[in-house]
C-alpha cells in the first residue's frame, strides 16, 4: 500500500492539475500509508439513505443492483445493509446533518429518479482518529 501512495504522490507532483477521484475507503487506506497508522473508529453521524424495502422476494436484489449502478458514479462509500426485516442502501460518513444535507442535494440533482426514496438518517459512521 505504501508503494501505491508513493506513486500517487509522485504523479500529483508531476501533473499538478490532475485530480484523483477515489472511494473514501481508499482515501483512508492511502492516508494511513502516507501518514502512519491511524485508527478507524465508529461515531454517531449521518448517512443518506437511498433505498429501503422489506419485500423479501426482491429487496436484496434491488439493493445490490442499486449498489452496482451507483458505485462508480458517486464519490462516497455505499453501504448495503440488511437490518431485519429491511434491506437498505446508504451513502457516506457525514459528521454533521448539514454535510449530509448538502450531499443529498447534489445526489438528487444527479439521480432525480431516486429523489422520493432519499432521506438523511442518523447512523454510526466510520472516521479516522
Amino acid at each position: 500500500m505504501k508503494l501505491i501512495a508513493i506513486i500517487l504522490v509522485s504523479l500529483l507532483d508531476l501533473f499538478p492539475g490532475v485530480q484523483i477521484v477515489q472511494d473514501s475507503t481508499m482515501a483512508v487506506l492511502l492516508d494511513e500509508a502516507v501518514n502512519g497508522k491511524r485508527e478507524l473508529v465508529e461515531v454517531d453521524g449521518y448517512r443518506v439513505q437511498i433505498y429501503s424495502s422489506n419485500q423479501q422476494q426482491s429487496a436484496k436484489g434491488e439493493a445490490l443492483d442499486l449498489e452496482t449502478r451507483l458505485k462508480d458514479k458517486i464519490n462516497q462509500t455505499l453501504y448495503v445493509q440488511y437490518l431485519p426485516p429491511f434491506w437498505k442502501v446508504r451513502i457516506g460518513d457525514f459528521r454533521t446533518y448539514d454535510e449530509a444535507k448538502e450531499y443529498k442535494k447534489l445526489f438528487v440533482q444527479q439521480f432525480p429518479d431516486l429523489m422520493g426514496d432519499t432521506y438523511i438518517v442518523r447512523d454510526k459512521i466510520l472516521v479516522m482518529q
